[in-house]
C-alpha cells in the first residue's frame, strides 16, 4: 500500500495526518515507511526529533545518485532510518531538495521515486509519503509513485476553491500517469464541530457529492503538544479524542480498502 498525503495549500496538516497515521499502523503491528518530500522537513522532525542537517542521508541523496551517470547505490532500504516507535521508519527530507528540482526536471527523473518504492515494497506492509504545499516534481513524482490519496481539508473558503482544482490534477494525473490512483478522499481536519461555518461547508460540499470521509479530526493543542514532543499521538496521549479520531480514520480506511480489493477480485473472477 502507498499512500501520498496531498494539497497544495499550507497548513491543512499533511504532515500531521501522514506522520499519525503511520504510526497507528506501526502501533498495530504493520511494517510501516514514511517517505518526506517536503524540504520543510516536518514529518522529519516529528518523527525523528532531529534536523536534515543532523542526519547522513536523506531522500536528497537518493536524488543526488540519480543524476550519476556512474555512481555505487545504496541499497534502498539504506536511506531509512529506524524511529523510536516499533515497526516506523523514515526517509528524511532536506532542503537540498530544492536545488535539486530543476536538474531532475531537465533529466527526466520523474519516475525515479517510483523505482525507489517499488525497491522498498516488499520490505514494508504500508508506505506513507508526506508532500509539500506545492505542486512541483516532487508532488508529481509522490503522485505517479502512489496508489491512494488523500486530501486534507480544513474547512476554509479559500481551501473550498483549492479543492477543484486538486481533483483536477489528480484526474490528469490518472489519465497521463498512473491508472491505478485511488482518490481515498478528502480528510477534514482541524474541525470545529461549534463553529457553524465548517459544517455548512462540509454539507455544500457533500451535496456536490465530493468524497469527504465520514470521520473528522478535531482542531486540538494536543496536536501542537505532540509536535513538541516529537509522537504521534498514539504515543504521546493514545486514550485523547482527537487520537481516537485517527484510530477510527485509519480504521476506516483500512476496511474501505479491504472491501474494495474484495470486490475487485470477484470481478476478475
Amino acid at each position: 500500500m502507498r499512500r501520498v498525503v496531498f494539497n497544495q495549500k499550507g497548513g491543512v496538516g499533511k504532515s500531521s495526518i501522514t506522520c499519525n497515521l503511520a504510526a497507528i499502523a506501526a502501533s498495530q503491528g504493520k511494517r510501516v515507511l514514511v517517505i518526506d518530500l517536503d524540504p520543510q522537513a516536518n514529518s522529519t522532525h516529528y518523527l525523528l526529533g532531529m534536523a536534515p542537517d543532523e542526519l547522513e542521508t536523506s531522500i536528497a541523496d537518493f536524488f543526488k545518485d540519480s543524476l550519476r551517470i556512474s555512481r555505487s547505490r545504496q541499497a534502498p532500504i539504506e536511506y531509512a532510518y529506524e524511529t523510536d516507535f516499533d515497526n516506523l521508519f523514515i526517509i528524511p527530507s532536506n532542503r537540498e531538495l530544492d536545488d535539486l528540482e530543476s536538474k531532475l526536471e531537465s533529466r527526466h527523473k520523474i519516475y525515479k521515486l517510483r523505482d525507489l518504492i517499488d525497491a522498498l515494497e516488499p520490505e514494508f506492509d504500508e508506505i506513507y509519503i508526506d508532500t509539500a504545499p506545492a505542486l512541483n516534481f516532487y508532488t508529481n513524482a509522490a503522485l505517479i509513485s502512489a496508489d491512494r490519496c488523500l486530501i486534507p481539508f480544513d474547512c476554509d473558503a479559500f481551501s473550498r476553491r483549492a479543492l477543484y482544482s486538486i481533483l483536477d490534477v489528480l484526474d490528469e494525473i490518472r489519465e497521463d500517469h498512473n491508472s491505478k490512483l485511488n482518490i481515498e478522499g478528502i480528510v477534514v481536519n482541524l474541525f470545529q464541530p461549534r463553529a457553524s461555518l465548517p459544517t455548512r461547508i462540509i454539507e455544500e460540499i457533500k451535496a456536490e457529492q465530493q468524497p469527504i470521509l465520514p470521520v473528522y479530526l478535531n482542531q486540538s493543542v494536543k496536536m501542537r503538544e505532540s509536535h513538541e514532543a516529537n509522537k504521534p499521538l498514539i504515543h504521546f496521549a493514545p486514550t485523547h479524542n482527537l487520537t481516537q479520531q485517527f484510530v477510527e480514520l485509519y480504521g476506516y480506511l483500512t476496511q474501505n480498502q479491504a472491501v474494495k480489493s474484495e470486490s475487485e477480485a470477484s470481478a476478475v473472477a
